[in-house]
């Protein structure tokens, strides 16, 4: 399974990612092809894409922690790899203050 987060997409490259996504929101899309062709529709991405398009891929793999986490741009979320894990950094909200946590 590959789900694909964006800002914003080129217009031609939505296009093309309603071949193997379904888009249940404008600009995320959600699909269960297999690895070999994940790999490829995930190179596609990053070579076809600025970087405002603003990337977050999420792919399932076989292995622990049978997920990967691909990013590039703004993608308003940072991504942290602590031990083999990937994390996505969430600001939480303490009355005005903000802290960013893991």
């Amino acid at each position: 399974m590959v789900v694909v987060i964006a800002n914003d997409l080129p217009p031609a490259v939505r296009g093309r990612m309603k071949l193997w996504f379904i888009e249940p929101k404008p600009n995320v899309f959600v699909s269960g092809i297999k690895d070999s062709v994940a790999e490829g529709v995930i190179k596609y991405l990053f070579d076809s894409c600025p970087v405002k398009s603003g990337l977050l891929v999420l792919q399932k793999i076989n292995r622990p922690p049978y997920y990967r986490i691909w990013g590039t741009g703004d993608s308003r979320k940072k991504i942290a790899n602590l031990e083999g894990w990937q994390l996505i950094f969430e600001k939480i909200e303490k009355g005005k203050n903000a802290i960013d946590s893991v």
